[in-house]
């Protein structure tokens, strides 16, 4: 694994968020902590356990928002999945309908046949569906520059990231949202959808169904093209 890339990308991370973190009002900070577990014993041991925590706020006119997620799977003792996806990124509203966005990502997945991935992005973005209370969709698009690194090589290429946010709010209660991002490589590309429903069951607690699904065109051999994660999780907001 060459450090110097991951070095290089962490401190991209670091340039987007930490400059700001100090000086910001815990007024202004939203966090929501995920969190999903299966535990079983007896003729068959086995632990699933997933996590997701997000932190947003607002200074000087820029929305901030780091996000974390991963989980890990065990059967009898033995490690049968396990991931992290880390993403930061600033976003600054250029008009009501318009917006710059950057933002950087790292993912660790021990079982896809890369040490780890990561990717920069700088876009520009439209707010749709204005004039409707209860929906928003953002959409985006830009340029990057996406590392993977594996045993077998090491690559470096040029993406262009196409993604759209959509949010409905069913009732006082009840929301629905779907995510999709498209990152077009020179080598390969990765498609990723979220898909989700949260329902409110009292005061800043929440119970979220969600199905994530990642596609990478070009993998390593001997590993699947397609990720499907189905989750069941309890969400805390403050």
């Amino acid at each position: 694994m060459r450090s110097e890339n991951r070095l290089l990308f962490l401190s991209s991370l670091l340039l987007l968020v930490t400059g700001q973190v100090a000086a910001q009002q815990p007024g202004d900070l939203v966090t929501e902590i995920e969190l999903g577990a299966i535990l079983t014993s007896g003729n068959t041991e086995e632990r699933n356990v997933a996590y997701g925590v997000t932190v947003d706020w607002v200074r000087n006119g820029w929305e901030y928002q780091v996000t974390s997620d991963g989980l890990r799977n065990s059967r009898n003792g033995t490690t049968t999945a396990q991931r992290f996806y880390h993403v930061a990124r600033s976003r600054r509203d250029m008009s009501a309908t318009s917006y710059f966005v950057v933002r950087g990502a790292y993912e660790d997945d021990r079982f896809n046949g890369y040490d780890y991935q990561t990717d920069i992005t700088a876009s520009y973005g439209r707010s749709w569906l204005n004039n409707i209370d209860n929906m928003s969709l953002d959409t985006d698009i830009g340029p990057g520059y996406r590392v993977s690194e594996s045993d077998e090589a090491n690559l470096s290429e040029l993406i262009m990231r196409v993604a759209g946010e959509y949010e409905w709010g069913v009732s006082e209660t009840a929301n629905f949202y779907q995510n999709v991002a498209l990152e077009y490589g020179q080598d390969s590309n990765i498609y990723r959808t979220e898909t989700g429903v949260e329902s409110e069951v009292m005061e800043n607690i929440s119970l979220r169904f969600s199905i994530n699904i990642r596609y990478q065109t070009e993998v390593p051999d001997d590993r699947k093209k397609t990720d499907t994660q189905t989750a069941v999780t309890l969400v805390w907001t403050f």
